[in-house]
């Protein structure tokens, strides 16, 4: 694979969710990434540079008050759909790339928390889908949350579901993606999650995790080699 010589840009909203094994994975396939931290000052860019990943954290997609610097990302991400940047939001960034293409987050969903490994099912919609076309059927998407997107925006595809919550993962526009589930996240910072939360008894959905790992970092690895493969191969103009 050709290396990409800009960065991906990664947008992280707190410590405790971070890039996890996904930043060794997209290294490993060439691609670099810079992350953005704008809970410790940095700007969120007004455009996204090779690729664009925004990920997860304790606030809602609409906690702007919490979050000051919310509005700049769901901008960042509008921008990115319209130009065709490759980029994957990862549960509070699916939530988030949702609403800024006029989608509507339920902030504590009926169906409760969701958590532990999921077993996501693929609608026939993600066939031939770049990202997830052929991933495992069903994929185990390591979840640990109580938002969710209700309705996705107008003409996004839907791709997954699981038997708690419908909108799994979505595409808009030619190259955004949008996941509820952690295709990223590592053993110890699923236990920090779980251990934080107390509607979540932690033991046994970190043993689930810890039993299910090999296939949990399977599916992982090889969505993030097709996502730094659709960086790769996006038009120059955009790197």
């Amino acid at each position: 694979m050709t290396a990409v010589t800009e960065a991906v840009d990664v947008v992280e909203h707190e410590p405790g969710c971070p890039l996890d094994r996904f930043g060794g994975w997209l290294e490993s396939a060439g691609v670099r990434v810079r992350v953005v931290r704008p809970y410790a000052g940095d700007p969120v860019p007004s455009q996204p540079g090779a690729g664009l990943i925004v990920l997860g954290g304790q606030m809602n997609a609409y906690d702007d008050g919490v979050a000051p610097w919310l509005p700049a990302v769901r901008s960042l991400l509008a921008a990115a759909v319209q130009d065709g940047t490759p980029t994957l939001g990862i549960c509070l960034g699916a939530q988030l790339l949702a609403v800024a293409c006029g989608g509507r987050v339920d902030v504590g969903a009926a169906p409760g928390r969701e958590s532990g490994v999921v077993d996501v099912h693929w609608r026939a919609e993600a066939d031939g889908d770049p990202l997830v076309g052929g991933l495992p059927e069903p994929f185990p998407g390591p979840s640990m949350h109580a938002d969710a997107v209700a309705e996705l925006p107008p003409g996004a595809v839907w791709l997954a579901s699981s038997a708690l919550y419908p909108h799994q993962a979505f595409r808009v526009g030619a190259a955004a993606w949008g996941v509820q589930f952690h295709p990223e996240v590592s053993e110890p910072t699923f236990a920090g999650w779980a251990d934080e939360l107390p509607d979540v008894d932690a033991g046994p959905v970190v043993r689930e995790l810890a039993s299910r790992d090999a296939e949990v970092v399977a599916a992982g690895l090889e969505l993030a080699a097709r996502f730094a493969r659709i960086v790769a191969t996006a038009p120059a103009v955009r790197r």
